[in-house]
């Protein structure tokens, strides 16, 4: 209980402290927290891959369009939303993997939420009411329909260790391509903040 007050206050002093303000800025900050998120799923392995080889799957992730530069940067910020949020969901599972440490997982899962947290405040800035229209866009429907697929997938293989370990592989490569991205996002928007 002292650990998750813990995670709970530090999430608060983030959201309050100088530079941790959730206006939209997509600032260094944002990519530092994708990158420690990615760095915790690395952390998160406890079985070998090759031990799972039978359970390998392409969940065919819509990688042109997260990599590619046609995304405007509300369908951007939308789509590396939708990534986040299915994420944050996928990981509150009921029936998370019981390999995983648990100390690590929380912190992935408080880590997702910042981040959410932060894109919450772009997509309500950028977008306003048409927030709920782009949920129904190309990109932004491909990222639904490709989190389907994988918790369509865990089911069918009845939540296995080696499911999750599947799907844990799966999301770090997700999450390598949306650090582009990412950084993609920060530049846009260093770009119509400058004079």
């Amino acid at each position: 209980m002292a650990f998750v007050l813990s995670l709970l206050m530090a999430l608060v002093l983030v959201s309050y402290a100088p530079g941790g303000s959730l206006g939209c800025d997509l600032s260094q900050n944002q990519v530092v927290l994708g990158r420690k998120n990615l760095m915790l799923l690395g952390q998160m392995r406890r079985l070998s891959p090759r031990f799972c080889l039978q359970d390998r799957k392409d969940f065919s992730f819509p990688q042109e369009m997260v990599e590619g530069g046609q995304l405007q940067e509300a369908q951007a910020i939308s789509v590396l939303h939708e990534m986040l949020q299915q994420s944050f969901s996928l990981f509150h599972t009921e029936r998370i993997s019981a390999a995983w440490d648990t100390t690590l997982l929380e912190q992935l899962r408080t880590g997702l939420h910042q981040q959410l947290d932060h894109l919450d405040a772009c997509l309500g800035q950028m977008t306003g009411e048409e927030d709920s229209a782009l949920g129904r866009t190309g990109p932004t429907l491909a990222m639904k329909r490709y989190f389907q697929g994988i918790h369509v997938y865990l089911q069918e293989k009845g939540y296995s260790d080696c499911a999750w370990e599947i799907v844990r592989l799966e999301i770090m490569r997700s999450f390598s391509s949306s650090a582009s991205l990412q950084e993609r996002l920060r530049m846009m928007d260093g770009d119509l903040s400058s004079p």
